[in-house]
């Protein structure tokens, strides 16, 4: 319970972590961000970690001076994309063992076909958009990988995708959060932001429990 009361601490005061951060660790504060960021793209282990928020927060203190903006867009745009091809593969290789040594009783092979037609349609903006929602943007190229999706067509959506995503969350953050209003509310934006950013998959959930029913 501890764990999780400070896991939701870091989360609504992100600024006040980061800057803490920041005057710790000072230049090398720019590559712990890279960590943070291949970790929660590229391991589907640590699907918890901050994303949107972390993105929007370093934007802020990008526009403060305490990191530097071409940077942070460079490193992050990097850590995104690795971390997605990484899960890739963890997925290519590992899927087909999962299924041989059906240690996962949901993974069978016609959820590995049906994905793999999915993402042979759909796939390009599945792994767009798939980077502006939590959990589902650490698990989208594991499946992909699974799914045994053309490597070429995944990593050109993972390259859009990547930049895109630290680009406009990074650049938001640049401009918009140290207007006052954000600034002396910043724990409410990044509530509004993780609201934002889950609805779309609270949503197509609901859409299919309807579906069922």
């Amino acid at each position: 319970m501890e764990l999780i009361t400070y896991y939701i601490d870091i989360f609504l005061h992100l600024d006040r972590y980061l800057s803490s951060l920041i005057q710790q660790y000072g230049f090398w504060t720019h590559f712990i961000l890279f960590f943070i960021i291949f970790c929660e793209t590229g391991l589907v282990v640590t699907p918890f970690l901050p994303g949107d928020s972390l993105l929007f927060a370093t934007g802020t203190f990008a526009a403060r001076g305490s990191l530097e903006l071409t940077i942070v867009l460079a490193l992050l745009s990097v850590a995104a994309i690795a971390g997605d091809t990484i899960n890739y593969w963890f997925g290519f290789l590992v899927g087909p063992k999962i299924l041989e040594r059906k240690k996962i009783r949901w993974v069978k092979k016609e959820y590995i076909d049906r994905t793999h037609q999915f993402y042979e349609k759909y796939g390009g903006k599945t792994i767009v958009l798939a980077r502006f929602i939590p959990i589902i943007r650490t698990f989208a190229p594991f499946v992909a990988g699974i799914g045994t999706m053309a490597y070429s067509r995944f990593l050109l959506y993972n390259i859009l995708g990547g930049v895109f995503w630290v680009l406009s969350l990074t650049l938001l953050g640049f401009f918009f959060g140290n207007i006052p209003i954000v600034k002396d509310n910043f724990s409410l934006v990044i509530v509004v932001i993780i609201v934002i950013s889950i609805l779309p998959a609270v949503i197509e959930a609901f859409r299919q429990r309807r579906q069922t029913h």
